[in-house]
């Protein structure tokens, strides 16, 4: 972890973590979203709504709760911080279908959650058909379908490029990779899902309930940063900050 990241770091009375990244001041939360104070923005990657029903429809039974408690999630981020706007970093409907196979209930729900404020859906590789299919027959969907957004020096996206030595792909945020981290506390190994930042990019875990995890050692999120980044936890009420070397 760099000197500059670890001096950003500091503890929020909710249990986050601020970091600086690009130069803005992000708050890492418990639930996995990030909240940008000053502009009032809260974005999360990953919700995968509808995962659980679409395993059944193949046969493999999941309890068909997944969207409700991913969404009872979102509401409470929601309700503390009353966003002006909130990004969704794509793959928030896990397949195609998935908005036909979702309850009435969930369904409106998204409605009342995204009232009186901007509501931004990025594309995934999961949901872009969802979401433009959504679009052509008009079913209604709060908020807009984006690509990338700039947000000061800022660019969220759904898919983290890969790293040059030019720029280090500066400003990123992104998700899509389910980024976790294992380490040993107790005597046992513990896997929680973190965000992972090097103060230029961040990579945000999946915010979706019954979502799995990338080790961040693998290669696929450790080759994103030219130097070890800092892996940020998911605790139960607060995020904990982990230095690389005890990543196992």
């Amino acid at each position: 972890m760099n000197a500059a990241l670890r001096q950003s770091l500091a503890r929020r009375p909710c249990g986050g973590l601020n970091v600086r990244v690009a130069g803005e001041t992000c708050v890492l939360r418990c639930s996995g979203a990030m909240w940008l104070p000053a502009r009032r923005v809260l974005i999360a990657a990953d919700l995968h709504l509808e995962k659980g029903s679409a395993f059944a429809a193949r046969g493999q039974m999941l309890p068909p709760y997944d969207s409700r408690a991913t969404l009872d999630r979102l509401a409470a981020e929601i309700a503390d911080l009353d966003p002006a706007v909130v990004v969704l970093l794509g793959d928030s409907f896990h397949d195609t279908r998935a908005l036909a196979r979702m309850a009435p209930d969930d369904r409106r729900r998204l409605d009342v959650l995204a009232e009186g404020r901007t509501w931004l859906w990025l594309e995934g590789n999961h949901d872009r058909d969802a979401l433009n299919q959504s679009l052509a027959q008009d079913v209604g969907l709060p908020g807009a379908v984006v690509g990338d957004l700039s947000l000061g020096e800022l660019r969220l996206t759904h898919e983290p490029e890969a790293r040059t030595d030019q720029d280090g792909r500066f400003g990123e945020v992104a998700g899509h990779l389910h980024p976790a981290a294992r380490v040993a506390a107790y005597g046992r190994g513990v896997w929680r899902p973190c965000f992972v930042t090097d103060g230029s990019r961040i990579v945000l875990p999946a915010f979706g309930a019954f979502t799995g995890g990338l080790n961040v050692r693998d290669p696929v999120v450790a080759g994103l940063f030219a130097a070890p980044p800092l892996a940020a936890a998911l605790g139960r009420d607060r995020v904990h900050a982990l230095d690389w070397s005890v990543l196992r």
